[in-house]
């Protein structure tokens, strides 16, 4: 549980104390929008203003530490930004992938993170097992691939990763992120894109770049640089697959051209402090999704002020909190203001 007073903070975030299962509802939606805020002054990335220090190598190790872990858990990343204190992820959660795998394929992907049992190691060595240990040996696994498909296990193996590595650099101990991370349900596409247009465009408002291509460590940038080599989408991140038609694969069912523009645009209102025009009937993503111009930049520049557990419509999140049994969900007024069609 979450050790935290009743209220609110700065963030919007609803802090009664929240079981993790009680947040994450599968049934309702696979993507999720993750928060880790660093605690000491130190800073995670950046430079320390106090001491002069910079500390910017280390969003190359969050980058780097979450694109290897999205490539073992049955989880694919929508969106990111590593920022000087904090890091936004988008996360798709695969459960059907997770289950499709092989006792074998468990096993390697979790052996790439933590060492096992004695057990498992000696299965990947291929020494033969009795059958006691065959049966002790489904249980691990068994636990192992939920593991693989669980939000708080991904955040967990970034979070004490990096935990470790700026303690070292700082030859200190102590906690570093402050309490566990934070998470949004994202329970429709309007939630999902206002969601990762909202991470990818962090640095633009925090002053820390001036465009998309040039926010660093970010899942904009590396879209935006695929596109501008001509080359394949990032392998890394969760692909744009065009708009709905049949038979579609997993992905993103927008174009990727349309949403790196609409990025752009509206990173240049942002940058330039004014309400700015997106031009409705000129992006199709926009105008598939039905929210008006000023609904758009008031999601992509306040998205955690005006919700907290779960985001989306009043009717999907009716339906969350059925499914997670809360007493109320916070932002039903916001849904019915920010996501109700144009």
């Amino acid at each position: 549980f979450e050790l935290r007073f009743k209220g609110s903070n700065n963030h919007g975030w609803s802090v009664m104390p929240q079981s993790r299962q009680s947040q994450i509802s599968l049934i309702d939606t696979p993507y999720y929008h993750c928060v880790s805020r660093c605690v000491r002054h130190s800073f995670l990335c950046g430079r320390d203003t106090v001491t002069g220090q910079s500390y910017e190598h280390r969003r190359g190790w969050v980058e780097a530490r979450l694109l290897f872990l999205s490539s073992l858990f049955a989880i694919d990343i929508a969106a990111y930004a590593v920022m000087s204190n904090h890091t936004h992820v988008v996360v798709y959660v695969d459960k059907a992938l997770a289950q499709s795998w092989s006792m074998e394929e468990v096993l390697r992907r979790w052996h790439g993170l933590y060492k096992g049992t004695l057990l498992t190691q000696k299965y990947a060595r291929h020494d033969e097992l009795s059958e006691g240990e065959q049966l002790s040996l489904k249980e691990t696994v068994s636990i192992y691939r939920q593991r693989l498909y669980d939000i708080s296990w991904f955040m967990r193996s970034l979070n004490e990763y990096i935990a470790r590595e700026a303690n070292k650099e700082d030859e200190c101990t102590g906690r570093f992120w402050e309490g566990r991370f934070k998470s949004q349900a994202l329970l429709d596409e309007s939630a999902v894109l206002a969601c990762m247009a909202y991470v990818d465009l962090n640095p633009i408002r925090a002053n820390m770049a001036t465009t998309p291509e040039t926010s660093h460590h970010t899942s904009i940038q590396q879209r935006i640089k695929a596109l501008l080599n001509n080359a394949k989408q990032p392998t890394t991140l969760m692909p744009f697959i065009g708009y709905h038609r049949h038979d579609m694969p997993k992905g993103i069912a927008y174009s990727l051209k349309d949403y790196c523009e609409l990025v752009d645009c509206t990173g240049r209102c942002i940058r330039d402090d004014k309400a700015g025009h997106i031009e409705h009937h000129h992006s199709p993503i926009l105008q598939r999704l039905g929210i008006n111009d000023e609904q758009w930049l008031t999601l992509t520049t306040e998205f955690e002020q005006h919700f907290s557990r779960a985001v989306g419509s009043e009717q999907m999140l009716q339906q969350y909190k059925n499914n997670t049994h809360h007493q109320r969900i916070r932002g039903m007024s916001q849904a019915k203001a920010l996501l109700k069609r144009a």
